[in-house]
């Protein structure tokens, strides 16, 4: 498969489209649903009057062979507003979830109920994170336990920072049915809407991404049909099975190395697209504090017009192409299936994560004291950055992923 940098007709004409409702609808809503710290159910709700909000949207972007039509996507939904694109594209992490461990009936009869319709959006919330594991996936507490007479599983556990946990219609949860195993022991389960004993009891407060819901989600004995478990028993015993008798004919120590790779894929092939949402917020600022700086005169002159801040924005635009060359590279090689035999996709994540930090503080320093201000939104835009050096794999994990790939060294 070819590799090119030029954007086809219908590449071209997504990032317009998308671009144009960021700007057209996202971005007046933006300071408002910062401040509400709420779900901007409005904007959904336009989004998927036009389509941007659905499964039909994330396949026919996941079906272009480039692998480009996602990052590029995002990184316009994320230019209009980081909190308002979380609101949008977090339901995908469930379909995602569903997507790749379900069956394909299980795929018609969930994927819908994760997104509504344009009468009546609704979101989706995919649960995995605990307060003691969120780095180390194998020190999952989470139970999943079958009872054969029933068919039924009953869930009990926590999870924490679940994007619209509590308010979803439809979760997917994560959870260890066999311990021993430790990562290749879970499962992931539907849990359908109105299930008893799921709540979110506590919405979280955050210092960015405010207008979308991230809350603590309680797991009380929740019982799920058999059906619910994403891919079915037959194909969990199998499974578990192998890891058993892989377990016992290899020794732990070389098990776990297994499975560390096939897990390190799947996370791999996710982290361009988070790495493009990061580009987004990290433009936008640029882009404001580029304009800003043309415009505002100091000692007679645009501050542009000396040297600290035009270097300063030459810095900021450089590190932002250059981000984005990893994340398109990653995004390719993903849908390519080429080997991360680098860590490309913790490399696309781990710069576009760092860069944004970086460029939407330097936004702030060059707006000065206005940049503090909440009259700007690049003090938002400060704010909504951080989180991507910290969720999806923190920047110490990238850095060990990549650090492993490039030594074969079990680096701890």
């Amino acid at each position: 498969m070819e590799f090119w940098l030029d954007l086809n007709e219908e590449q071209q004409d997504l990032r317009e489209w998308v671009h144009g409702f960021a700007e057209s609808v996202i971005r007046p809503a933006a300071a408002e649903w910062d401040e509400r710290e709420e779900t901007p159910w409005p904007v959904l709700q336009e989004a998927a009057k036009i389509g941007l909000y659905g499964f039909e949207f994330l396949a026919n972007t996941w079906s272009d062979t480039s692998g480009l039509s996602l990052p590029v996507a995002n990184e316009e939904l994320f230019w209009g507003d980081g909190g308002i694109g979380m609101a949008i594209s977090g339901t995908s992490l469930a379909v995602a979830a569903i997507y790749g461990s379900g069956t394909p009936e299980q795929l018609v009869e969930w994927v819908p109920q994760c997104f509504g319709d344009a009468g009546d959006p609704k979101v989706a919330a995919f649960c995995s994170t605990e307060p003691e594991a969120g780095s180390d996936v194998a020190a999952m507490r989470s139970r999943a336990v079958y009872h054969e007479a029933s068919d039924e599983w009953v869930l009990s556990g926590q999870k924490a920072y679940a994007t619209n946990g509590g308010i979803a219609n439809v979760h997917v949860v994560t959870a260890s049915v066999d311990p021993s195993l430790g990562a290749r022991g879970q499962a992931a389960f539907v849990v359908p809407p109105g299930t008893k004993g799921l709540a979110g009891t506590r919405k979280l407060k955050k210092l960015g991404l405010r207008a979308s819901h991230t809350a603590d989600v309680f797991l009380d004995d929740v019982r799920v049909p058999g059906s619910c478990l994403l891919g079915g028993k037959e194909v969990l015993d199998r499974r578990l099975a192998k890891a058993r008798e892989a377990a016992a004919n290899t020794g732990a120590k070389a098990g776990p190395r297994r499975s560390g790779q096939a897990a390190m894929r799947t996370f791999e092939l996710s982290r361009p697209a988070v790495g493009a949402q990061a580009l987004g917020i990290a433009r936008a600022a640029y882009e404001y504090a580029l304009d800003y700086a043309k415009s505002r005169v100091q000692f007679g002159r645009p501050i542009i017009e000396n040297q600290a801040v035009a270097f300063a924005l030459a810095d900021m635009r450089t590190e932002i192409d250059a981000a984005r060359l990893l994340v398109w590279r990653a995004a390719w090689m993903g849908r390519a299936e080429r080997p991360f035999d680098a860590g490309e996709g913790s490399m696309s994540k781990l710069k576009a994560g760092e860069v944004a930090v970086a460029v939407t503080e330097k936004a702030v320093q060059i707006l000065g004291g206005a940049g503090y201000l909440r009259d700007h939104p690049v003090e938002r835009m400060y704010r909504d950055a951080k989180i991507y050096t910290i969720f999806e794999g923190t920047s110490e994990i990238q850095r060990l992923v990549i650090a492993r790939a490039i030594s074969g060294v079990q680096i701890r």
